[in-house]
């Protein structure tokens, strides 16, 4: 060609400036528009007056949902951990299907689990029945509020692990085999250390959906209150004003896990930034 067109330097440095700056003026609406009701609830709860009646609507309710969760994160782990890696570990046989299986659930409304869950573990039903050999029901109970949580939080728990386990370099697990290794040693001392970000990461986010969990638990257990289905009461039975201060509990309650794997995972990253 003997004509060239030759790009300004000066024009793509403009053109850069001009959608870092509207890439950033995007990310800045999107942040505050999610911050507002942060905001709102923050707010609305500093009336002194309310701390008075703590003991009567918060405090057992509080202690419900943290030990309900702290169960059901027992039962994902030593559940949904070995699930998700066997899972990785056959990516075309019988146990892929499980991780189709597990979208159901997952895009299930929880009401509709709730529902489920009552013909499945309900007082008249033949699992009913076999809880109640061993004196626990999957209604209004302890067990039955364990039992909703697990079903809401399982999903995430197991395909955000999968992906965890999938992103292990499968060169060093083939490493360790050829090094005479066993595969139980190789898993706990090279599979599971490359993947626990990931599942840290998982288990942050089952904690998050199981202590937040509503409409599977309040169909199959009502009583008694956790945090979620007491919010719902005091917002029935006493209004906004005595409602927001039990959602900032459970707000406050949910992020020190969340919070904690985002700045562990931050410093034990392979590729820190």
């Amino acid at each position: 060609m003997l004509f060239r067109r030759i790009s300004n330097p000066n024009s793509r440095k403009r053109e850069f400036s001009y959608g870092h700056t509207l890439v950033t003026l995007l990310a800045v609406c999107a942040a505050g528009f999610l911050l507002l009701p942060v905001v709102v609830l923050v707010s609305h709860t500093g009336r002194p007056e309310l701390a008075a009646d703590w003991r009567d609507w918060g405090a057992a309710p509080l202690v419900l949902s943290v030990t309900t969760t702290a169960v059901a994160m027992v039962v994902l782990v030593l559940a949904g951990t070995p699930l998700a890696w066997r899972v990785s570990q056959d990516p075309g046989g019988f146990f892929r299907y499980v991780e189709y299986i597990l979208v159901i659930p997952l895009l299930m409304p929880p009401l509709v689990i709730g529902l489920l869950l009552v013909y499945l573990y309900g007082p008249y039903s033949f699992l009913g029945h076999l809880l109640a050999v061993f004196r626990l029901t999957g209604s209004n109970s302890f067990f039955a509020v364990v039992l909703a949580e697990v079903y809401e939080a399982a999903p995430y728990y197991v395909l955000a692990a999968l992906t965890a386990f999938d992103g292990v370099d499968r060169a060093l697990v083939h490493t360790s085999y050829s090094l005479g290794c066993p595969p139980g040693r190789t898993f706990f001392r090279v599979t599971l250390p490359l993947a626990s970000p990931g599942l840290a990461v998982a288990l942050s986010m089952a904690w998050a959906r199981a202590i937040g969990a509503f409409g599977a638990v309040i169909v199959v257990a009502y009583y008694p209150h956790g945090l979620p289905v007491a919010v719902w009461v005091a917002l029935q039975e006493r209004g906004l004003g005595y409602a927001l201060p039990l959602a900032l509990v459970l707000v406050l309650v949910s992020l020190p896990l969340p919070l904690w794997t985002v700045l562990w995972r931050k410093k034990h990253a392979l590729y820190p930034d």
